[in-house]
């Protein structure tokens, strides 16, 4: 992961400071672009300047893959990087539009609550609220946005149209802005196909031989045995870029998801480019990058989904223990303080 720590040594050395932009949040220092590259051949970009939860990484991926914006599942699963803005979300989107049904809770009250699924139970065009709650986030706007089920389209196309330039999954929703608890930070996705040459089919089914025409007889018997056509590339495009936590796992996630979609359309994983726009760092997190800028990287991990994968049903049936990392050494954990919003 050299690409991280030069992205990183460029935004301490040539950031500016500047606000947050949002309410109860530290200053930052960042830069206006960035761009990462990984070829997914020749490992999985997992960080390994510190210990990463990749357990989280994958239950978030899955959680909005199956549309579900409530942090139960996430919870229930040990993972609470999302517990903060439900909980913010609450104490201020609750407060202010439904003061009457709003209880004054600390955090433990309220995902206590959150793990036995307590509800106002209300199903008048007012609110139909459960504890835990986030809105209209990832999950609603991949699945189901403006009625739209944005993964499906891009699976069935994927397969049906692979070389179409519509193969995009948009979170940037600005009508439902009002009815999330925090708008998208990497907010698009954009699949591209590339074709293989013959030769490249024939080495990935029969590696030992390494060169071969072009001839249409080899293409026929290539399809006939369901060898893949194509590499899948992806470029994601995220507006907001906390470098110290949320990027390093946005590289893995982003990653994550072209691994099942190729697997899915039975495509080789390609390159994924990472783009970002507001690409900052806490001031409180400065100290504890430095630490990380003293460390050598560790080569790349590898990553297997174990199930085979067709189609959307499929990827919904996932768990965690359909994914095997293997080969991951990481320097140790280094702790960072998670920023939300909420008033100390």
């Amino acid at each position: 992961m050299k690409q991280y720590l030069e992205l990183l040594n460029k935004i301490i050395t040539e950031g500016v400071e500047k606000e947050s932009g949002r309410d109860n949040m530290p200053k930052v220092i960042g830069i206006s672009n960035a761009v990462m590259k990984f070829d997914l051949s020749e490992g999985f970009p997992l960080l390994t300047t510190k210990k990463m939860f990749f357990k989280g990484i994958i239950t978030e991926l899955l959680w909005m893959l199956r549309g579900d914006t409530n942090i139960k599942y996430l919870v229930d699963n040990g993972v609470n990087i999302w517990s903060g803005d439900a909980y913010r979300w609450y104490t201020t989107h609750i407060k202010e539009k439904y003061p009457e049904m709003y209880l004054k809770m600390p955090i433990e009250k309220f995902l206590d609550y959150v793990k036995n699924e307590v509800g106002f139970g209300i199903k008048e065009p007012i609110i139909d609220y459960k504890f835990g709650d986030l809105g209209k986030v990832y999950g609603h706007q991949w699945r189901n946005q403006n009625g739209v089920d944005q993964v499906r389209d891009v699976i069935e196309g994927l397969k049906n149209n692979p070389y179409s330039r519509y193969h995009i999954i948009d979170s940037w929703n600005a009508q439902d802005f009002k009815e999330m608890a925090l708008p998208p930070c990497h907010l698009m996705y954009h699949f591209i196909v590339r074709p293989l040459t013959t030769s490249e089919r024939l080495e990935f089914y029969e590696p030992e031989r390494l060169t071969f025409d072009e001839s249409e007889e080899r293409h026929k018997y290539l399809d006939a045995l369901n060898v893949p056509k194509f590499y899948l590339d992806l470029n994601m495009y995220q507006r907001s870029c906390d470098f110290a936590l949320g990027i390093p796992y946005n590289l893995a996630s982003m990653s994550l998801l072209l691994m099942i979609f190729s697997k899915t359309s039975n495509m080789i994983p390609g390159i994924a480019t990472w783009i970002g726009g507001d690409v900052h760092i806490y001031l409180n997190h400065i100290e504890q990058l430095k630490e990380q800028q003293k460390r050598k990287p560790y080569n790349l991990s590898n990553m297997n989904i174990k199930k085979d994968i067709h189609n959307l049903d499929d990827i919904l049936s996932l768990s965690i223990n359909d994914f095997e990392l293997t080969n991951y050494k990481s320097h140790d954990k280094i702790d960072y303080e998670l920023f939300v919003g909420l008033k100390k």
